[in-house]
């Protein structure tokens, strides 16, 4: 919503109770599937194991470094990072076998805007393409809105990286644009793709979430029966009708026919638009 100053120039949602909100912690985040720990050195092994259990090195190609050749360079990392204050990382936890199967990190943690971005994002075989993932996703989503009550989830990738580009979109993630030449990595040029979600979106996805996460969406050999995109948008859906509603009311569209008619008759385009999609 725009307001307006003393000279008429827009400058903006008012932002009257606005407080800094807290450093992430090194925090655990317990999940159905998976758990998040924050990573230590005695997570080393297990996820230079799981990291290897890859065909070849394609998961490392949008990293910012380069595989290691060792256990014990893999260690020499995990030990070099694992106490940073920015970022922070998560080791992901497999809650039937209590092993770790990958990492993500909370970067770029601006408490005084409440902006944070999800990075650092490296699933093994054993996480992609599970419902883990998708959780792991789901928990520091929630710690984030939920806990610490941030403004703004960021995600950026490399433009190149497709994968990436798709799984923000499938999480919610909505694309802002892209910074031409923001980075040089590994000796190459990369353009940066920028995705977020913001608090007043979070209610709606957290939904859908949930009801992609519940046992009942799978069936016995593990396959999903309603995909986690249409359930966003039937969840989006269901948040734009209640805000319509509210928005008839404040106006007193109730006791305009024709006004109420028009707004009804906007919210089916908009309906039929969305299931279309």
């Amino acid at each position: 919503m725009k307001t307006f100053n003393q000279f008429g120039q827009p400058v903006g949602e008012a932002l009257s109770n606005w407080q800094p909100r807290q450093h992430p912690s090194r925090v655990v985040l317990q999940g159905r599937y998976c758990r998040l720990e924050p990573l230590r050195v005695e997570h080393a092994n297990a996820l230079f194991s799981a990291y290897s259990l890859a065909e070849d090195t394609r998961s490392w190609t949008w990293l910012l470094r380069e595989p290691d050749a060792t256990a014990e360079e893999f260690a020499e990392w995990v030990a070099n990072v694992s106490e940073l204050s920015d970022p922070i990382h998560f080791t992901v936890i497999d809650n039937q076998t209590r092993s770790p199967v990958g990492t993500l990190s909370l970067m770029r943690i601006d408490p005084k805007n409440g902006v944070v971005e999800v990075g650092h994002v490296h699933f093994s075989p054993l996480l992609s393409r599970t419902p883990m993932s998708t959780e792991a996703q789901y928990l520091l989503m929630r710690y984030v809105f939920d806990t610490l009550g941030y403004r703004r989830y960021e995600w950026k990738c490399n433009s190149l990286n497709e994968p990436s580009r798709k799984a923000a979109l499938r999480l919610g993630f909505q694309f802002e644009g892209r910074f031409r030449q923001a980075l040089v990595i590994k000796g190459h040029n990369r353009d940066t793709d920028w995705f977020s979600i913001l608090d007043k979106e979070w209610s709606a996805l957290a939904n859908a979430f949930e009801s992609w996460l519940a046992t009942d969406n799978f069936t016995a050999d593990g396959k999903q029966k309603r995909s986690l995109g249409k359930l966003a948008r039937s969840a989006r859906l269901a948040s734009f009708f209640t805000a319509l509603h509210r928005l008839k009311a404040r106006i007193g569209f109730a006791n305009h026919v024709q006004a109420s008619l028009a707004f009804d008759y906007l919210a089916i385009r908009v309906t039929l638009f969305c299931t279309a999609q």
